[in-house]
């Protein structure tokens, strides 16, 4: 859409990636469970209870609209000067676009994409919805309902068990050591692919 499509249509999918960017999780949670899990429509074989999958499928629509929105405007910023350079070359559009443009904003991209992570990781409404609220048991079957770590945390911190209360800081700290390292990982990425950029 970035590199290819019309302006009209580019304006209207960034419109619509915009609004669905703004819709409170628990919309989506609400949509989730009556597609996949009340209205007995299964979408590539899940369905008619709650399972990982919906889950998966739930914080997936989360992340699609701040990922792409960020990979539109990381590829905007790639200069105009190293597409037209490659076009001098006797470069198709594709290619161009395959070897220069993504290559010089991946590390933007990984970013995006890691800060979806960081948002999905913690999103506790559709999870309620689709999978954890008969997902006690540790389970690693993802066509059933599974705990997640969101939902402990909310269920644990709510209960007058000291111990409970406990776990749930733990589940708290381990979901903000796991943001943590995405974001170091990411970052060292971003540095790698700045680095390889300049390089060449």
């Amino acid at each position: 859409m970035s590199e290819f499509a019309p302006p009209s249509v580019s304006r209207q999918i960034k419109l619509w990636l915009d609004v669905l960017n703004g819709f409170p999780s628990i919309v989506i949670g609400i949509f989730v469970f009556e597609l996949l899990v009340v209205a007995k429509l299964p979408v590539i074989g899940i369905g008619h209870h709650q399972s990982a999958w919906a889950g998966g499928f739930a914080l997936s629509i989360i992340m699609l609209p701040l990922v792409s929105r960020t990979t539109i405007e990381v590829l905007a910023l790639v200069p105009n000067s190293l597409r037209e350079a490659s076009y001098a070359l006797g470069v198709s559009k594709w290619r161009t676009v395959l070897s220069v443009v993504l290559p010089s904003a991946v590390g933007g991209i990984v970013t995006g994409t890691t800060l979806a992570v960081a948002r999905a990781a913690g999103e506790t409404a559709p999870l309620l919805f689709v999978c954890s609220i008969f997902g006690q048991a540790v389970s690693t079957d993802p066509s059933n309902s599974v705990a997640s770590v969101p939902v402990i945390i909310f269920e644990y911190s709510e209960q007058p068990d000291r111990n409970l209360n406990a776990q749930a800081w733990a589940a708290a700290f381990v979901l903000i050591a796991f943001v943590l390292v995405t974001s170091l990982v990411s970052r060292l990425m971003l540095e790698r692919s700045r680095r390889k950029f300049t390089r060449s």
